[in-house]
C-alpha cells in the first residue's frame, strides 16, 4: 500500500495513523507542489515545467527557503516511483488522501491522469463535508487532513473507494480546462469544483492586516495566514505583499530585497484616507 498526501505535515500524520492500524501499513509519499497557484500550461513538457520552476524561483527570493527549496524536488520523479512500484507488484494499491481544500484537490487533478493505467488499484479518500471530533470532543468540519486527530482516521479509512473509470475519463478533462485557463489563483467552490481567480485574489487579506502603524512584514504575513479563511502558502502571500508595495498601496521601511525580517510595513497614506470614516456632522 502506498499512501499519497499533499502536505508535509500529513506525512507524519499518516505514519501515526499506520501506528494505530497495521492494516494500513505502507509507504507515505507527498506531492509537494502547490498547483492552486501559478502557471500550469504545458506541465507535460519540459519547457512548461521549467517555466513553473522559474516562477517559483522568482517568488521565493528573500524567503527563508531560498535558494534551496525550488528545484530540490521533482513531483514527476515521485510519480515515476509510484508507477514503478505498481508495475512491479500486481496487488499494490495507492491510497490518495485528500482534504476539502484547493491545494489537495488541484494536486489530485494533476496526479490522477498519470495513474489511469492502474484503474481499480488507485483508491481515493476524500474527506469532503464530513464531521469529525476534535481534541475538545467537539464536532467540526475539517478542511485539511492535519486538523483531524490520528485516531479519527480509523473511521475515515472506511471511506476508501476506487477512483472510477468514469472519473479517469472526466477528471483529466477538468485538469486540462484548469491548466488552459491558467488563472493566477485557484479556489475550491465545493466538491471538486475549482474556480480560477486573479493573482490579486488574496490582496485584500493582506490589506486587512495592515494598520497605520509600522509592523514587521513577517508579522503581517503571519497574521494574514492565520486569519484568512481560504488558505494559501506564505511564499505567495509575501510575493503579493511586495507587489502591493510596488503599487504604492503599502508603505515600507527597510530593504524588501533582503529577507522577510528586514523590512517593516504599514497601510499607505492613500489607503488610510480611503478606510478612515468622516467625523459625524453637527447640526
Amino acid at each position: 500500500m502506498i499512501h499519497i498526501v499533499f502536505n508535509a505535515i500529513e506525512v507524519e500524520l499518516i505514519q501515526k495513523v499506520i501506528d494505530l492500524d497495521e492494516s494500513l501499513s505502507g509507504e507515505v509519499l507527498q506531492i509537494r507542489d502547490d498547483f492552486a497557484v501559478g502557471p500550469l500550461q504545458g506541465l507535460d513538457t519540459e519547457e512548461g515545467w521549467q517555466a513553473r520552476l522559474e516562477w517559483w524561483r522568482n517568488l521565493s527570493q528573500g524567503s527563508p527557503y531560498s535558494p534551496g527549496l525550488v528545484g530540490s524536488f521533482d513531483d514527476r520523479e515521485t510519480v515515476k516511483e509510484i508507477k514503478a512500484k505498481l508495475e512491479a507488484t500486481a496487488d499494490e494499491e495507492v491510497w490518495i488522501w485528500m482534504g476539502q481544500n484547493q491545494h489537495d484537490v488541484t494536486g489530485y487533478f494533476w496526479l490522477m491522469p498519470q495513474l489511469k493505467d492502474f484503474q481499480g488499484r488507485i483508491m481515493i479518500i476524500y474527506l469532503n463535508n464530513l464531521p469529525f471530533i476534535n481534541e475538545k470532543g467537539q464536532l467540526f468540519y475539517p478542511s485539511w487532513l492535519h486538523e483531524i486527530q490520528p485516531k479519527e482516521f480509523l473511521k475515515a479509512k472506511k471511506l476508501s473507494r476506487p477512483i472510477t473509470l468514469s472519473e479517469f475519463e472526466v477528471d483529466p478533462d477538468e485538469w486540462k480546462k484548469i491548466a488552459d485557463e491558467n488563472a493566477g489563483v485557484r479556489i475550491l467552490e465545493g466538491g471538486k469544483k475549482i474556480a480560477g481567480k486573479p493573482e490579486s485574489f488574496y490582496d485584500n487579506e493582506i490589506i486587512k492586516n495592515l494598520t497605520p502603524e509600522w509592523q514587521k512584514a513577517w508579522r503581517v504575513l503571519s497574521n494574514t495566514l492565520h486569519r484568512m479563511k481560504i488558505k494559501t502558502g506564505d511564499i505567495f502571500i509575501m510575493w503579493r505583499m511586495r507587489h502591493l508595495i510596488s503599487e504604492g498601496k503599502i508603505d515600507v521601511t527597510g530593504d524588501v530585497n533582503k529577507g522577510w525580517k528586514d523590512f517593516d510595513v504599514r497601510l499607505s497614506g492613500a489607503k488610510q484616507a480611503e478606510t478612515s470614516l468622516p467625523e459625524a456632522a453637527t447640526i
